[in-house]
């Protein structure tokens, strides 16, 4: 028994020796890391909560009216469009106009509703009109509008959506927006606070200051430091359970040792997490996941809408109308559909800008139920949104309805699906052998807005939950800001920097290391 304690307490002193060797080798890679992404990932919040945003979250709303229009065809023919990916009713400044995308990457064309005439190079005052009705600024306000046609430091691909107009008003903070006519969306606010803490944000948590080159460079880089910090946080739980001291430790020493146990689960969580983050997304791709498809529109396709106005809109209050296109399937021909947005639900108006921030990141349709027409005849088309999108999805995908796992209509944004996509309402159809995907589809403009493969959905559980803490969402976002920002300090000044002021103050590494021999 004697021989067999001594064997014991042997190896306890070296797995002892060894486990503060590490530790100590660790420390200061994992200080610098928790003070760096500590430091930075305070600024996203901050940036959320108090930088500058849209002073509206409505689009602009009109009710639409086409008794009195052109017919549509001659204007399409008039204009010599033969192909287009998106034909809809917008709000203009003064009235609504008739928009038409021939392609994702042009600019869009407008028309006069009642006259037919174009108006040319319309779509940058477009975008000028609608920056100045998000953020509610007078008419005569200057600014200059420029297209953006890649994604920037000041435009990160976090945004998603390309092309956009970056309406720049002559003000002396410099505020700015990023408007998409193509949804009358606004997909950024900013000014010179909030992009010098989202330059510094990026610099520090992605580290954007190293060449596009050196992707696998960087990736490394951080992976190094940000596994350091989760390595100690890990080799500090099992000293915490394995090395048991004999005499009792007081000052920064008691406060560091409790402090580790409170501190450990957050720490490894948020590192554990952002490690891998950064091995799914550290190799960004720069380009848009947005797709759209293109068809050719015949006079018979186009029906004399204007002559049927108010038989097939009776009772239906119509506050958007867009002519989509629903793809073949099977012995059932591709057709046009003109789609009728109604009104938001009542009880849901967004007004404060708690109410607004919330709206943005959790999500809010901004447009009620919707009703399909056949473009030919007027017709109602009884299928309703749920079969146009399972049409989309076979039309992007290729596959058919027996490798759907299931289908569900997503009217706030979540962990599959998040803010950054900024369309709501989307459908969201899971496929499963050959893709085992997530196709997300956006009825109102007939797109491809994202696809989420499964194995991602660890990734994506992990990073929202255990990362940006999501699950204090039922709680108000306030809240989970509060909780995640008083961990990371608490985390840096009780371990990282207490942890290096003990480290400086002890003499030398052996003594410490002869010590530890003590530990019972």
């Amino acid at each position: 028994t004697q021989q067999a304690m001594s064997t014991t307490l042997a190896f306890r002193g070296r797995f002892n020796r060894h486990a503060m060797r590490l530790h100590a080798t660790l420390a200061y890679l994992a200080a610098c890391a928790l003070l760096i992404w500590g430091l930075s990932g305070l600024l996203h919040p901050w940036i959320t909560t108090f930088g500058a945003q849209a002073a509206t979250f409505m689009p602009p709303q009109r009710p639409v009216q086409m008794a009195a229009t052109a017919p549509l065809d001659r204007m399409l023919a008039n204009a010599g469009i033969a192909t287009l990916q998106n034909m809809r009713v917008v709000v203009g400044e003064h009235q609504n106009l008739l928009q038409i995308t021939e392609d994702t990457h042009k600019p869009r064309r407008y028309f006069n509703l009642n006259t037919g005439e174009e108006l040319p190079d319309h779509d940058a005052q477009q975008a000028a009109f609608l920056a100045r009705h998000y953020l509610k600024l007078p008419s005569d306000t200057r600014s200059e509008v420029t297209r953006i046609n890649a994604f920037t430091a000041e435009y990160p691909e976090v945004n998603r959506i390309l092309p956009v107009y970056r309406v720049q008003f002559d003000r002396p903070d410099g505020l700015r927006a990023y408007i998409d006519t193509e949804t009358s969306a606004i997909t950024a606010v900013t000014d010179h606070t909030k992009q010098a803490a989202q330059q510094w944000f990026q610099w520090l948590h992605t580290w954007s200051w190293m060449p596009v080159q050196g992707e696998s460079a960087r990736v490394a880089a951080m992976a190094t430091l940000v596994g350091a910090l989760a390595l100690l946080s890990l080799s500090g739980l099992v000293m915490l359970v394995l090395l048991r001291r004999r005499q009792s430790l007081t000052g920064a020493r008691s406060v560091h040792r409790k402090a580790a146990y409170v501190l450990f689960l957050p720490v490894a969580a948020l590192s554990l997490s952002g490690l891998l983050h950064l091995f799914t997304h550290g190799w960004p791709t720069h380009t848009s996941p947005l797709r759209m498809q293109t068809a050719k529109p015949g006079p018979a396709d186009l029906a004399a809408l204007h002559t049927q106005w108010e038989r097939i809109t009776q009772g239906i209050d119509v506050q958007g109308l867009s002519l989509v296109y629903l793809p073949a399937s099977g012995p059932s021909p591709g057709q046009w559909l003109y789609r009728l947005a109604t009104p938001m639900q009542p009880g849901q108006a967004i007004t404060t800008p708690s109410a607004m921030r919330n709206a943005r990141f959790d999500g809010v349709a901004p447009t009620g139920p919707a009703v399909y027409l056949r473009a030919q005849d007027g017709q109602v088309w009884p299928n309703g949104d749920r079969e146009y999108a399972l049409r989309l999805g076979q039309h992007f995908t290729g596959l058919s309805d027996q490798t759907l796992q299931g289908t569900r209509l997503i009217t706030r944004f979540g962990g599959d699906y998040d803010f950054r996509n900024k369309r709501l309402p989307v459908w969201q159809l899971d496929y499963g052998a050959p893709l085992h995907a997530s196709v997300f589809v956006d009825t109102a403009t007939g797109a491809l807005v994202d696809t989420k493969p499964h194995s991602s959905r660890a990734e994506t559980w992990t990073f929202s939950m255990l990362h940006k803490w999501n699950f204090l969402q039922p709680l108000g976002r306030n809240t989970q800001n509060i909780a995640l920002v008083t961990a990371v300090l608490l985390a840096m000044i009780l371990m990282a920097g207490i942890g290096l002021a003990m480290r400086k103050n002890r003499k030398s590494p052996p003594k410490l290391l002869r010590r530890s021999n003590t530990v019972a």
